[in-house]
């Protein structure tokens, strides 16, 4: 408000309005919320009321229907525009049978007959709709109307295109630059867009003094810190040795099919898992062994029936969960592939592909780590009060992995790099 001003308001308060109307008859969700929103076509249209001591910036388009005391056409030295080489792209010649056919850009030696009648057609409902805005501009004044813009060097000694709104306004003028005792007006006329402050002006007025807002510099916007992403928190320098193609191949495609089917099968009843997971790899891997799919069906249900961690995967747990948080000012945003929420835990587990797993918590890299210090971090700001539990589930064994606080707790002062941060 201090920024924007009053009549942020209105667009505040139906953003307001929206959001409670969405909570009344969808799940409450931001994910679902903006969706919604892009997905609307509605327009905030605001009645203009009074507008005392302010400056309302519109254009002539957005300002019909409204009027104000003094109106200013701050750029009306600026030429129409209106036909060239680049509008042939839009129009199009009309057929006897109703069709248009679409044109090209043509040079100006092609434009003849049909063509150059089009062309001109176009200049002059071009220039008809650049007077009409000309009277829409004119007419939203209720008490003075002043008329202006800038001129080039060269259009300083030629004066304004004959065709700009200045040029014709200019004629209803008086020819002298003192005040009309008739109508009230006064042209001014200056060759210089900028003269130095206590500079006096070629016509010889009073030198012009600068307020002292105009000499401050505009202070540096606002930014805010960059989001965190925890997948990239860190580097994993750490490479693995060569691996021969079509055995590296193989590797990443068991763990896309099994991450498929830790997202899939959750939901499906405990009994009824094993043959819906075989059905489905029978058509999206149906050129695998049998042994090889068999393999990858006991392995996913190991994991989903895996003692410690089942309640992660059961009906209530939720894949794909989208979270941020603001952590001593750093702002943390990412994706976490199985969340759990309760009244007294917070369990989150992320899937990994790497074809040469670690075998305890002390081989995870450092980046895996980092990564999930930062989740930890996210989940504690969001549900505070409530113990963290992170996994990190290998699938290509697959094997999950338990990681404590002690060992995430080194790597959670390392979360705010330059690397992820504005520059001073």
């Amino acid at each position: 408000m201090a920024r924007l001003g009053v009549e942020a308001n209105d667009p505040i308060d139906e953003l307001l309005n929206s959001a409670f109307a969405f909570e009344a008859g969808s799940t409450p969700s931001l994910v679902g919320f903006l969706e919604w929103i892009d997905a609307s076509d509605a327009e905030l249209k605001r009645e203009s009321g009074e507008s005392e001591g302010q400056v309302q910036v519109l254009t002539v388009h957005g300002s019909k229907g409204l009027q104000r005391p003094i109106v200013i056409l701050a750029d009306a030295t600026a030429k129409p525009r209106a036909g060239g080489a680049s509008d042939l792209e839009d129009f199009a010649l009309d057929q006897p049978t109703g069709r248009r056919i679409p044109l090209p850009s043509l040079q100006k030696s092609q434009r003849v007959g049909r063509l150059l009648a089009a062309e001109n057609a176009k200049i002059d409902a071009d220039m008809q709709e650049h007077w009409r805005l000309l009277y829409v501009a004119m007419t939203r004044a209720e008490e003075g109307l002043f008329v202006g813009g800038s001129l080039s060097e060269r259009q300083a000694k030629t004066g304004p295109p004959e065709e700009s709104w200045y040029a014709k306004l200019e004629q209803v003028f008086a020819t002298d630059p003192g005040e009309d005792t008739l109508w009230g007006h006064r042209l001014e006329w200056g060759y210089r867009a900028g003269r130095a402050e206590g500079e006096a002006d070629q016509q010889g007025q009073d030198p012009i003094t600068l307020p002292q807002w105009a000499k401050s510099p505009i202070g540096p916007e606002p930014r805010p810190p960059r989001p965190l992403a925890p997948s990239s928190a860190a580097e994993d320098l750490g490479a693995f040795p060569p691996i021969e193609q079509p055995i590296s191949q193989s590797a990443a495609r068991r763990g896309i099919l099994i991450h498929r089917l830790l997202e899939r099968l959750p939901v499906v009843p405990v009994g009824e898992r094993r043959a819906l997971a075989a059905t489905w790899l029978e058509k999206q891997a149906f050129d695998l062994s049998i042994a090889d799919k068999e393999e990858i069906v006991a392995s996913v249900v190991e994991v989903l029936e895996h003692p410690d961690f089942a309640r992660v995967f059961a009906e209530h747990g939720l894949a794909e969960v989208p979270l941020a948080a603001v952590v001593d000012g750093q702002v943390i945003a990412g994706t976490v592939d199985r969340l759990l929420v309760t009244k007294t835990q917070v369990t989150v587990i992320d899937y990994k592909s790497t074809r040469r797993p670690p075998n305890s918590a002390s081989d995870v890299p450092t980046a895996v780590l980092q990564q999930m210090a930062a989740y930890h971090r996210a989940l504690e700001a969001i549900y505070p009060g409530r113990p963290v539990r992170v996994g990190v589930l290998y699938t290509h064994v697959p094997r999950l992995i338990e990681l404590t606080v002690d060992e995430l707790s080194p790597h959670k002062h390392r979360l705010s790099g330059t690397q992820e941060s504005y520059p001073a």
